[in-house]
C-alpha cells in the first residue's frame, strides 16, 4: 500500500515533467518548417483556397491600380495610369507592370513589363523578365533585371536595369513612402529617375540622366480597396532629353495639379 505523501510526491513530479516539457516547447529556436516571415500578402486573394488555409506555398493574385488621373498645369493637360498585377506564391510571382501617358488626345508614352518575381530576403525580391516601349517612336524591346522591396523605415523601392542590342543600358530608380494621417487619410511622397547609356533620338530620350519626376498625392481610403486623391506632380529633364523636348517647343520642366482614384481588387 502506498502513503498519501508518496502519492502526491509522484503528481507533483508528473507535474513538473510536464511543465518542463511544455517550456522546451514553448522555447528555443522555431522548428524548421515554421512560416515564413516573407509570407505577408495583404489585399491578397487565394486563386482556390475557399476558407484561407495558412499554406506559404498556395497560390494568391492581385491587380492593383496604382494611379489613375488627370493632370493639368503649365499649359499641359492629360492623363495617365499606372497599375501592376501578379499571381503566385510567397516565393515565386508572375509579375506585369503597366504605365502609360496621353496628351494631347495621343498615347505620349507606355512601358510594359512581363516580370518573374522570386523571393530571397525577408521584403525583398528579384525580377527578371522583358520590357516594351510603345507610344511616341518606334516600339523597343528590352531584357529586365531589378529587385524591389521594403528598404529601413519602410520605403517602398525599386531598382531595375535594362538591357537591348544598339541602345546598350537604361536604369529606372524609384521610391516612395506613405505618411498616415489617419488610418484613412494618406499622403504619399514619391520620386522616379531614368538613366540611359546612349542617346535615341526616335524616342527623344539622352544619354545619361534623363529626367527626374516627383508627386504628393493625397488620398483618402473610403475603404482599403478605394480611395480618390488630389496632389502635384513636378518633372524636370536633363542633357539630350531636354534638348529634344525644347527642339520640338515642350519645356522641360513641367508642374502640374492632378486628381485621381487608386483602387485594387
Amino acid at each position: 500500500m502506498s502513503h498519501p505523501a508518496q502519492e502526491q510526491a509522484v503528481q507533483d513530479d508528473s507535474a513538473g515533467e510536464q511543465g518542463m516539457q511544455m517550456g522546451r516547447m514553448q522555447g528555443g529556436p522555431p522548428p524548421a518548417d515554421a512560416r515564413d516571415p516573407s509570407a505577408y500578402n495583404e489585399g491578397a486573394k487565394f486563386a482556390h483556397l475557399g476558407n484561407h488555409e495558412m499554406n506559404d506555398n498556395a497560390p494568391f493574385w492581385r491587380v492593383l491600380f496604382d494611379k489613375a488621373e488627370a493632370a493639368k498645369g503649365d499649359g499641359e493637360r492629360g492623363q495617365s495610369v499606372e497599375l501592376e498585377a501578379w499571381y503566385g506564391n510567397d516565393y515565386n510571382k508572375a509579375w506585369v507592370k503597366v504605365e502609360g501617358e496621353r496628351s494631347g488626345g495621343s498615347l505620349e508614352a507606355a512601358r510594359t513589363e512581363l516580370l518573374w518575381d522570386r523571393a530571397f530576403a525577408t521584403f525583398w525580391s528579384t525580377q527578371l523578365g522583358i520590357r516594351h516601349d510603345s507610344g511616341q517612336g518606334e516600339s523597343r524591346n528590352w531584357l529586365a533585371f531589378g529587385v524591389q522591396g521594403l528598404a529601413p523605415y519602410w520605403f517602398e523601392t525599386e531598382a531595375t536595369a535594362y538591357w537591348r542590342p544598339g541602345s546598350g543600358w537604361a536604369a529606372r530608380l524609384s521610391a516612395k513612402y506613405e505618411v498616415l494621417f489617419s488610418s484613412r487619410l494618406i499622403l504619399e511622397p514619391e520620386v522616379e529617375a531614368n538613366l540611359y547609356s546612349r542617346s535615341d533620338p526616335e524616342r527623344e530620350t539622352g544619354s545619361g540622366l534623363s529626367d527626374i519626376g516627383a508627386g504628393l498625392r493625397l488620398r483618402y481610403e473610403v475603404t482599403r480597396q478605394f480611395a480618390p486623391y488630389i496632389g502635384v506632380t513636378w518633372n524636370r529633364q536633363f542633357g539630350r532629353t531636354a534638348d529634344f523636348t525644347r527642339m520640338r517647343g515642350g519645356d522641360r520642366s513641367v508642374m502640374q495639379a492632378v486628381a485621381g482614384v487608386r483602387f485594387w481588387f
